[in-house]
């Protein structure tokens, strides 16, 4: 079969690449994987309906794409640490991979294990994440200021396998260590017993080693860019920098992007065209338009490997070499081809990269750009036209990955992208070519690149305090995205078109979703799982109460910006009515400033005596109503001491059709002495257990007296104080409560309606394949507390 001109080879193009893409979604999509042989029967199944199923031929990429990202799902799978293995101090030899991150208290980095038989077996040539923390009290950063990339060292590490937080809005570590092939995550015992055995070496050696000469080249903070824009090196770029770029909309430019691979393939095409245009003859041997095209593919490859084979920079390579090879062929291939061609590579080179944000963004803006412009335009009109048909096309993904919208973000774009692409990054690599070819030279190009950032940078800065700046939407219905994609294509199709208009309500349910609300009279209850913590949000029809917080670390993991804050936006939360702190405890109380500082607040309240800065106490007796739901505080009594856990604010919420129960950390004292002054006040249909349920809580006649239907526990997995007790457990579940817990359920959500609770488990609702509660549960195991260090949640 001949392959017709400006056409993908038959079996090659769009409909393939949708197809395999599609296969690949459908895996990944799946509660669980299939068995591996049902898989492996399916790839092969579907290469021979593509190489010679003829009518079947298009079921064949469909098949190959499910069996193709199930195989590769089950061998990562697979390879992370077993559940046995969890929480032993393990001795391993291996090489420091990509670029560490350093922090005030810690260093997070990439290690390579030996794939040796001297190593722990589970771990053998495997990637874990891991935490390299100072000691407490330290002054001075300690020993982990020696690790470099790319060296080698001996460590002993405690690690388990990939867990964190399940939240509305909140970050799915597991999926991504799924996607970068992590193992296990852990942190560094015994610190000073850590051993380097090798020098650093590879090119991560060499990306650290030249980020350090242009972090002393630039005397300005702007360094840290520069850094970020040669490199890729985003180590030393701190919160407030990323707060920035989010709110206008510049994250996909501050790192090395597709776009910045492009433009050394340019460059490097434009050289050698110059090259054969000195040395005409050579055109004899290999035509001046193919030796660019190869002159472009090198410096792409390149330039991925100086990235570090970051995810946006193979893509591009690898589009960039399907574009090349079609041309030393002679055989041009549409945009829409070559597109197509590259995504195919991509998926057969790695699957599991859909599982990036950077994949669904890149692929989508270029195949936005091919539908909607013109060959050939003015080069203004083409780039306003541009930046209309991306900002467009990719809202909806936007919001759906990333629940916000920059309303900023096309008019900062219009600056950044030419100025910091066409002459703030060139001049960025210029200096890094002249560093490598001699230490000092780059020194100068470094310093004019960061001078041309400050132009632009204050100015972005301004328009990120804008109170327009960043719009945070609600989590959607999975339904939202396709009906918003529908209504982009349908405004993006030609003049003339009728009912643009009417698109515009397929975009309702993504940008105005709802929020379920209750109604009135009515309440809804949010653990919010912030691990070895709580955090509890409270939603009547109108108002929103936050209690407790959950934990944070000085320089490490806040829950309240890591969980609460993105549980907050993701379900609507603009404004908090009141905060309350049960006690001053870091585990309910640490994340507070975090929430203040994103979302204003009205009113806070505390313990008297409680170390904390509030705007009032909490005392026995303080009522008020919102929306037909009547809230009153239990304890403490008027002139109670702050006695830490016993002095916890309990609060009572009391709905139309039932009660809930905040307990906060009181312990059996407290609990009796509850039912002594009260009993009507402690009966309620749902209970948060005292204390995580220690054993020092949940007294049997304070359990008698709720009478709970269900009760929720808020613990961090494998928590070192054993949380819940199997005994308390056994004990709520003999009174006919239903316990439920975070460590299993992820956030716990229940509505008190007519019927009685409503509970919905954010890890079951959204069952996923790398989930590791479900797939321990399909294993026949259970996960049971042990010891673990308290200040190294998952995150």
């Amino acid at each position: 079969m001949t392959i017709q001109r400006n056409e993908a080879p038959p079996g090659f193009g769009l409909a393939a690449a949708a197809l395999m893409l599609l296969g690949a979604m459908g895996c990944l999509l799946l509660p669980q994987l299939l068995p591996w042989p049902m898989t492996a029967l399916c790839l092969l199944l579907g290469i021979g309906l593509w190489w010679k199923g003829l009518r079947l031929r298009l079921a064949g990429p469909l098949m190959v794409g499910f069996g193709w990202a199930s195989l590769h799902a089950a061998f990562v799978l697979s390879a992370q640490l077993p559940h046995e293995w969890e929480k032993q101090d393990l001795k391993v030899e291996g090489q420091v991979i990509d670029l560490p991150q350093s922090q005030a208290r810690r260093t997070r980095f990439l290690f390579l294990v030996d794939d040796n038989p001297a190593q722990p077996a589970p771990l053998r040539g495997q990637r874990v994440q891991l935490s390299w923390y100072d000691d407490y009290g330290a002054t001075e950063i300690g020993p982990r200021k020696q690790l470099r990339a790319g060296a080698r060292w001996r460590l002993t590490v405690q690690v388990r396998a990939p867990r964190g937080l399940s939240n509305p809005g909140g970050f799915d570590s597991e999926r991504h260590a799924l996607g970068q092939r992590i193992s296990a995550t852990g942190y560094v015992r015994d610190p000073h017993f850590a051993e380097a055995i090798d020098r650093p070496r590879g090119i991560d050696a060499w990306r650290e080693g030249m980020s350090v000469r242009i972090q002393a080249s630039v005397p300005s903070e702007s360094a840290r860019y520069v850094r970020a824009l040669a490199l890729g090196d985003t180590t030393a770029l701190q919160n407030e920098d990323w707060e920035i770029l989010r709110a206008v909309g510049l994250t996909h430019l501050i790192a090395i992007s597709g776009f910045h691979v492009g433009l050394v393939a340019g460059f490097f095409a434009l050289c050698a065209s110059g090259i054969w245009r000195c040395f005409p003859t050579w055109a004899r041997r290999i035509p001046r338009p193919q030796a660019a095209g190869v002159a472009a593919m090198v410096g792409a490859m390149g330039y991925a490997v100086v990235a570090g084979f970051a995810l946006p920079t193979v893509r591009t390579a690898l589009m960039i070499a399907v574009v090349v090879l079609a041309r030393l062929s002679r055989r041009p291939v549409r945009v829409a081809d070559s597109l197509a061609l590259a995504a195919l590579a991509v998926l057969a080179f790695d699957p599991l990269s859909i599982l990036a944000a950077g994949f669904w963004l890149s692929f989508a803006g270029v195949a936005w750009l091919a539908w909607c412009l013109p060959q050939s335009q003015h080069w203004a009109k083409g780039f306003l036209s541009a930046q209309g048909v991306a900002t467009l096309g990719l809202l909806p993904l936007t919001v759906a990955l990333f629940g916000q919208a920059s309303l900023v973000g096309p008019l900062a774009n219009l600056v950044a992208i030419p100025w910091w692409s066409l002459v703030v990054v060139p001049m960025s690599l210029i200096g890094t070519a002249l560093d490598t070819l001699h230490t000092g030279w780059g020194g100068w190009m470094w310093r004019l690149a960061a001078a041309c950032f400050d132009l632009t940078w204050p100015g972005f800065v301004r328009l990120a305090q804008s109170r327009f700046a960043l719009w945070w939407l609600p989590e959607p219905h999975a339904a939202a995205l396709p009906l918003a994609l529908l209504g982009a294509f349908w405004l993006l199709l030609p003049r003339g078109v009728p009912g643009k208009s009417l698109a515009l309500l397929l975009w309702l349910p993504m940008l105005w979703p709802d929020r379920e609300l209750p109604a009135r009279g009515e309440a809804e209850l949010v653990v919010i799982d912030v691990g070895q913590g709580l955090s509890v949000l409270v939603r009547t029809r109108h108002h929103a109460l936050l209690y407790d917080a959950g934990p944070a670390v000085e320089d490490g993991f806040d829950a309240g910006e890591r969980a609460v804050v993105p549980a907050l936006r993701a379900l609507g939360v603009a404004r908090l009515d009141r905060v309350i702190i049960s006690h001053h405890d870091n585990d309910h109380a640490g994340g507070v400033e975090a929430v203040r500082r994103a979302v204003p607040v009205e009113q806070s309240l505390a313990p008297e005596g409680a170390p904390v800065d509030m705007d009032g106490p909490c005392r026995s007796g303080q009522s008020w109503e919102w929306d037909g739901v009547r809230f009153r505080f239990l304890h403490p009594t008027p002139h109670f001491p702050y006695l830490g856990n016993e002095a916890s604010c309990v609060l009572r919420v009391e709905t139309v059709h039932g009660a809930a129960l905040l307990t906060g950390d009181i312990g059996e004292v407290i609990e009796r002495e509850l039912v002594r002054r009260d009993p009507a006040s402690v009966r309620a249909d749902v209970v948060l257990a005292p204390h995580h349920g220690s054993a020092g809580s949940s007294d049997p006649a304070f359990v008698a007296a709720t009478g709970a239907r269900l009760v929720l526990v808020a613990n961090g997995y494998r928590n070192r104080f054993g949380h819940p007790k199997p005994q308390i457990v056994a004990r709520w579940q003999r009174a006919g409560a239903e316990v439920l817990s975070t460590e299993t359920g992820g956030a716990l959500r229940v509505w008190l309606e007519e019927e009685g609770p409503v509970v919905r488990e954010r890890r079951h609702s959204r069952a996923r394949l790398w989930d590791p509660v479900r797939r321990s549960q399909a294993a026949g195991l259970s996960y049971r507390p042990s010891n673990e260090r308290p200040d190294v949640p998952e995150d």
